[in-house]
């Protein structure tokens, strides 16, 4: 087990700078990179493996002996004896518990460990998430800027032609004040959505910890979405249900623990008594100091610990029993929800990629006939203000099932990734 917690520590940093790319498949490029800034930098990240380091310094705690105790004696009246009185006494004991206590404590501090490292990995792959949350709405942010400055190009062909045919007596002043008061709105909103880039922006260095030139792909990948046949063991391996594993058998391993400590601890001595020479007559081992091995043995008499401590390990491995199946609802919760959602932005990015073609078509038709005619001017804003509608709806559907699909990889995410 000890070998595992140092193999462990020594490709934990290569799971900071490459994993990201496990859980990459449905981003971008540039995506990819705030990934590894985010592993790199962010600090509740950082904490939760600096928590998991902590952790890993309890083994040596664990399976080590307690401190051997030494004591001096210093007779005031010497304890007189055949061979001389007694001067001095040293005595230097070693408790050592009972046979395999040392080795079932380091378990439970390495089951421990294992719980911390499968969180340290959920937080990681929540971190992909939290990232994608706060990258895509920049990326929906550029793209209504884009059609908002497209907008104002037409609206102001628009007044244009609108201008020329009031002058040629073919149209209508009002026509030319409707679309002035329409190109007024679209300045404020890209003037709104101009300052709405900062706490955007803000939002996202936060997350990666670290300040950055802001680069956004012209368009997404491919938008596709392959739900998963198997769900019955679909969670089993997800870091939250692996760090709750853990920690049942670390309860059932605490469990041994109390059942080793409530046997003897058995201790090893040794006393070394200083003996004064007697004057007074010549004898054999006059003055021999005195050299005696002791063994000593504790009597676990008082159960009530021990037992109290075998019923917290029983009850704890009952608690975490029920937190897992909690977490599994949960996760089989949010995943339906996902699933969901990602399927619902996907049939209204179709309808809306329909309406933008049809809109689009309508507006070149009665665009043609108001160049000829000056007639239904009204009706052509309002089909071009449906068009622009759809293009804006149509990033936000993009953005929405982006961000589904960072949270469904985060769902079905497993230890391994």
């Amino acid at each position: 087990m000890r070998h595992r917690y140092i193999y462990l520590t020594i490709v934990t940093s290569l799971v900071l700078l490459l994993s990201f790319s496990a859980n990459a498949q449905n981003t971008n490029s540039d995506l990819d990179e705030y990934f590894k800034i985010a592993v790199e930098n962010n600090p509740k990240l950082q904490a939760e493996y600096k928590a998991y380091e902590a952790v890993l310094q309890k083994l040596p705690q664990a399976s080590s002996l307690a401190d051997p105790n030494l004591s001096i004696g210093y007779f005031i009246s010497p304890v007189e004896t055949r061979v001389g009185p007694q001067l001095a006494r040293f005595s230097l004991t070693q408790m050592f518990p009972w046979f395999g206590t040392l080795k079932a404590q380091e378990n439970v501090v390495a089951l421990e460990a294992e719980a911390r490292f499968q969180s340290f990995l959920d937080a990681r792959n929540k971190l992909y998430w939290e990232v994608a949350s706060q990258y895509y709405p920049l990326y929906e942010l550029k793209k209504l800027v884009q059609i908002e400055k497209e907008n104002i190009e037409i609206l102001k062909s628009y007044k244009s032609l609108a201008e020329r045919k009031f002058s040629s007596s073919s149209g209508s002043m009002v026509d030319v004040l409707r679309v002035d008061i329409m190109i007024d709105d679209t300045e404020t909103n890209l003037e709104i959505l101009k300052q709405k880039e900062k706490p955007l922006l803000t939002a996202f260095q936060n997350v990666l910890n670290k300040e950055v030139e802001l680069e956004i792909s012209e368009d997404l990948t491919p938008l596709n979405f392959e739900r998963s046949l198997v769900k019955d063991s679909l969670f089993n391996d997800h870091p939250l249900i692996q760090s709750l594993e853990y920690k049942i058998q670390s309860a059932e391993a605490n469990e041994r623990v109390a059942q080793k400590q409530g046997l003897p601890k058995i201790g090893l001595g040794l006393d070394y008594v200083i003996v004064g020479e007697r004057q007074d007559m010549v004898l054999a081992d006059n003055g021999k100091d005195v050299l005696m091995p002791m063994v000593s043995v504790s009597l676990p008499i008082f159960r009530k610990k021990y037992n109290a401590q075998k019923k917290e390990a029983q009850l704890m491995q009952e608690s975490y029993e029920l937190q897992k199946q909690n977490v599994k609802n949960q996760l089989d919760t949010d995943y339906e929800s996902t699933v969901f959602e990602i399927e619902k932005q996907l049939e209204l990015l179709n309808l809306y990629q329909r309406q933008i073609k049809k809109t689009e078509n309508t507006l070149e038709i009665i665009w043609k006939s108001y160049s000829s005619s000056g007639a239904d001017f009204e009706e052509v804003l309002r089909i071009q203000q449906q068009f622009l509608k759809y293009r804006k709806l149509k990033a936000r559907a993009e953005v929405e099932f982006c961000i589904s699909i960072q949270k469904y990889e985060y769902l079905i995410s497993n230890s391994a990734n």
